[in-house]
């Protein structure tokens, strides 16, 4: 690189003396420079979307720093009117409060903070988020942000300041910086800061994207003032904090030859055997003698001297050698039972008919990043059913709420043909059309988004399949779901025309031919051909729920069998056992009971107790049954081969013993034309 006395003294030369003027006038920028003249990679690149980006950020550093904190997230969001395009924002949380000499470093450098280098899920992970949110309002308005923290168990002592930051040199400009007595949470971080932008309602808002946050962060209670003055409140739904996610070690599987080299250079073991067994996760004695032999390399070598050859030998080896898929509890997804309980949660407006069992699927890995899909689907009720569904979009548990297209969540949607599972879908592709929302929530150490925005996740062809395999699960419990209800219509029409004409047909024979009026149970019986499990739940208040299934024998057979349910675990109670017939349940809720010699025309029951706050998510329609042929019950599904519980096999001749579907459904008819 030439010094400005090599220009300075350069010769004169036509070419050469413009190369020099050229050099002359190269300078290194900072990276705040170039994101303040590069706002919209950072989605700052609307009036109506920057104002909600600098929420987002803010509010995703708030349940971070709660969850970091072992507190429930109490978070406040306030928007403020100015003039046409200024807004002052508020955001407040109760979180564990910024150490007063970090504050100006936390809000007013970018690059700077305590997630990127961590490989653990976390929702910032790139250290731009808040302060590039202060550098937005300080260019757009010139006005500084102002800070306010309590550390944790600090008395009511809280420090306060203002920041602007040099863009010049990614540095802050701390003005105001005084003591002052907290007179608002126990402890907590505040931000205050004005910027330009437009406030819209709908979809792609501040409220939606609040809401949104509320489903998949259901241990959360946000407040939301709007600019009108309106208060909106999402209450939190449980008090069940998420797993706390652990920091992990680097998986050498997808690993690039540079990162290997730059880890190389910054170990602090003494050979390279140690290097790859204490610096990688899944790497063991035998993995690390096997790749070092593979690639030729000495195991005793400093690992600061490995060349670039030997590290290309490494990476090659490293494909070439089975390791263990890296550890997941530096995960922590929503998991089905919390994703269901923040779905009915927040939709409850919308009286959904039916909401599929949310699924969770096993962790994968993509360039050794580990994974978590998750995805559920709610439908019917007041959900409008003239449009496409509704896709509900989450990585780490942050809305991504614009790039829907760019999406590899929309892709995997669009990819899957609905029309099996009974949505509306045009040449079997692309969005389906009907009453439904679907959610996909990606969990990750690194989420692989398509920008710093954060706006979409990348096509990875391994987060495609998951995503795809989690939908279809969720389909096919929908689509169990549309055909049993529909069954259960046409079984219920015909259990009415059964019950109301043959009684009346019986009493008028019986009076015109002056004979007693026959017993109908067992005709009626051999008409319904069915083992009916007949549901109710009654709401005794708002965490407890009364829970009976009746059961009746409309078969000419004695019948055995059992029913299977997965119970909210938190909410089992000893009602639960006192039941002669329940037989037991697993570690995870999957609850047995069996009814035996239920003789053909007689009913029994079964009924127990839910108490807590996840006593809602229990589905009462999602019964199974075993021991019986399903063709012949109403009102409960055969139990799954997945389960992995050992149901009744079946022995009795079903098919000798009801009357054929055919003869049934022409009997009926006739009693309906008499």
């Amino acid at each position: 690189m030439r010094s400005d006395d090599d220009v300075k003294n350069a010769p004169q030369g036509k070419d050469t003396a413009t190369a020099y003027k050229l050099a002359a006038k190269q300078q290194e920028i900072s990276v705040t420079e170039f994101f303040e003249k590069n706002k919209q990679i950072l989605g700052f690149d609307s009036r109506s979307k920057s104002l909600l980006m600098g929420i987002k950020e803010a509010v995703d550093n708030s349940l971070d720093a709660c969850e970091e904190a072992g507190f429930l997230p109490d978070v406040t969001v306030k928007v403020e009117r100015l003039n046409d395009e200024d807004y002052r924002i508020y955001e407040e949380d109760n979180g564990p409060g910024i150490v007063h000499k970090m504050m100006p470093n936390v809000f007013g450098r970018l690059l700077y903070g305590s997630r990127f280098h961590a490989l653990r899920q976390s929702r910032g992970q790139q250290g731009i988020g808040i302060s590039a949110t202060v550098m937005y309002g300080n260019i757009t308005t010139g006005k500084p942000a102002h800070i306010r923290s309590k550390i944790e168990g600090q008395d009511e002592v809280a420090w306060q300041m203002d920041i602007v930051i040099d863009t010049k040199i990614n540095r802050p400009i701390v003005s105001n910086d005084k003591a002052f007595v907290w007179d608002g949470k126990e402890h907590g971080t505040s931000v205050e800061y004005t910027t330009k932008g437009r406030y819209i309602t709908g979809k792609q808002s501040i409220f939606e994207y609040l809401r949104d946050t509320a489903i998949v962060n259901p241990h959360a209670r946000i407040e939301f003032h709007d600019p009108e003055g309106k208060k909106y409140v999402f209450e939190r739904a449980t008090e069940q904090m998420p797993p706390k996610s652990k920091e992990i070690k680097p998986h050498p599987e997808g690993m690039e030859i540079g990162d290997l080299l730059k880890y190389a250079q910054n170990t602090q073991q003494k050979t390279v055997k140690a290097f790859l067994k204490n610096d990688f996760s899944r790497v063991t004695d035998r993995i690390a003698d096997e790749i070092l032999e593979k690639a030729s390399v000495d195991p005793s070598a400093k690992p600061e001297k490995v060349t670039r050859e030997q590290c290309i030998a490494m990476i090659d080896a490293i494909t070439k050698v089975k390791i263990m898929a890296p550890p997941t509890d530096c995960l922590s997804p929503i998991g089905d039972t919390l994703i269901k309980k923040g779905l009915m949660h927040i939709l409850e407006g919308m009286r959904p008919d039916y909401y599929a069992t949310p699924v969770t699927r096993p962790p994968k890995s993509v360039n050794g990043n580990p994974f978590v899909v998750e995805a559920g689907i709610v439908y019917g009720g007041e959900i409008p059913s003239d449009g496409q569904v509704t896709i509900l979009r989450f990585a780490n548990r942050v809305p991504l709420l614009y790039q829907q297209g760019a999406c590899v969540i929309t892709k995997a949607i669009a990819d899957i043909d609905w029309r099996r599972y009974g949505l509306e879908q045009r040449g079997g592709k692309g969005i389906p059309f009907g009453p439904a929302i679907v959610l996909v929530h990606v969990a990750s150490t690194k989420v692989p988004f398509t920008s710093e925005g954060k706006e979409a996740v990348a096509s990875y062809p391994e987060l495609q399949t998951e995503i795809s395999q989690a939908l279809k699960l969720c389909a096919r419990n929908l689509k169990s779901h549309l055909n049993k209800m529909e069954r259960k219509s046409k079984t219920h029409a015909k259990f009415e025309i059964v019950q109301d004409l043959l009684p009346d047909l019986a009493k008028k024979s019986a009076e015109m031919l002056g004979r007693p009026v026959p017993d109908l149970n067992r005709t009626i019986t051999k008409i319904m051909n069915v083992v009916w499990v007949e549901p109710q739940s009654k709401k005794v208040d708002k965490t407890s729920r009364v829970i009976t299934y009746n059961i009746y024998n409309y078969t000419n057979t004695e019948r055995t069998f059992m029913l299977h349910m997965r119970l909210p675990k938190e909410c089992v109670n000893l009602t639960l056992f006192s039941n002669p017939r329940f037989r037991d349940m697993n570690d995870e809720g999957k609850a047995n009971w069996i009814v035996e010699g239920l003789a053909p025309s007689q009913s029994t029951q079964i009924s127990f107790d839910l108490k807590g706050e996840l006593s809602d998510t229990f589905d009462i329609d999602d019964v199974y049954i075993s021991g019986i042929n399903p063709v012949h019950v109403m009102g409960a599904d055969s139990l799954p081969g997945d389960w992995g519980i050992k149901g009744l096999e079946i022995t009795e001749a079903d098919d000798n013993d009801l009357v054929d579907d055919e003869e049934e459904a022409a009997e009926v008819e006739d009693l309906g034309d008499e």
